[in-house]
């Protein structure tokens, strides 16, 4: 009777194992499959949010500036270093963080263009084409006699250049003037031919561009206008007095006078 006691307890613990094993794999099962729904779970949602911000962003279109600081676009202007350009357009570039408006000035002939703040344009002196009635006072400046400083040409050449690319041409036209040789009259050193090209170039490329001709054109008239200056070196007395005239109302406070392009030589 004892034995079969025994054998009735030794059963019953074994039941009691397998039992407990049994309760204790189903109660880890579920516990591995929520675990795995909850893994799943933010991994569908940064899905959504890529998504979200790869989406294209639809850019609104730039407003086309066709006009600036009273110049426009196609417009023929003077920039004084360089001469007669046109605006081909008017942009906005961003630099350092700010948006600037810029010029686009194209110069054909020397194959060149340049970008010029809107907000620059009166410290750099660009400026409008002159009048009609500013373009025949140049052309009358030519015919009057060529009148130089006594000074050394290292001087006389700078201030040429200033004139030059003032942007003025009433001065541009004193240079062509006084730099002016005919065929009759010794020839210009290296220097003097330079500048004298330089300021012709500018003088008939304005001309040209007011009167709607030829630089070619343009260039025959301004020569035509130097032809009908007093002759170098033939001074009659209303030349002298002219001379004298000049001389007065050069005071420049500089001490110096001014005389022929002959004299000068």
């Amino acid at each position: 009777m004892a034995k079969k006691t025994a054998k009735t307890a030794a059963k019953s613990k074994t039941v009691s194992k397998t039992k407990a094993k049994t309760v204790s794999k189903s109660a880890k099962a579920p516990a591995k499959k929520t675990v795995a729904k909850s893994a799943k779970a933010p991994v569908k949602a940064t899905v959504t949010k890529t998504v979200a911000k790869a989406a294209p962003r639809v850019e609104e279109p730039k407003k086309v500036l066709t006009q600036r600081q009273g110049f426009k676009t196609n417009e023929f202007v003077v920039y004084p270093a360089h001469g007669v350009g046109q605006i081909l357009a008017i942009e906005e570039q961003e630099i350092a963080g700010a948006t600037l408006e810029l010029f686009v000035i194209n110069f054909t002939k020397d194959k060149m263009t340049l970008r010029v703040p809107t907000a620059k344009v009166i410290n750099v002196g660009m400026r409008k084409l002159s009048e009609p009635s500013l373009v025949k006072r140049a052309l009358d400046t030519l015919k009057g006699r060529a009148r130089v400083k006594r000074t050394m040409w290292s001087r006389r050449a700078q201030e040429y250049e200033a004139k030059i690319n003032s942007g003025d041409i009433v001065a541009i036209a004193e240079v062509v003037r006084d730099l002016f040789r005919s065929e009759s009259q010794p020839e210009q050193s290296y220097s003097e031919r330079q500048l004298y090209e330089a300021a012709l170039d500018r003088l008939s490329r304005e001309i040209a561009v007011v009167q709607h001709v030829t630089e070619t054109e343009a260039v025959k008239e301004i020569e035509a206008n130097l032809a009908k200056s007093p002759r170098r070196g033939v001074k009659t007395e209303t030349d002298a007095t002219a001379a004298a005239d000049a001389d007065e109302a050069d005071g420049d406070g500089d001490g110096e006078d001014s005389v022929s392009a002959d004299e000068a030589a």
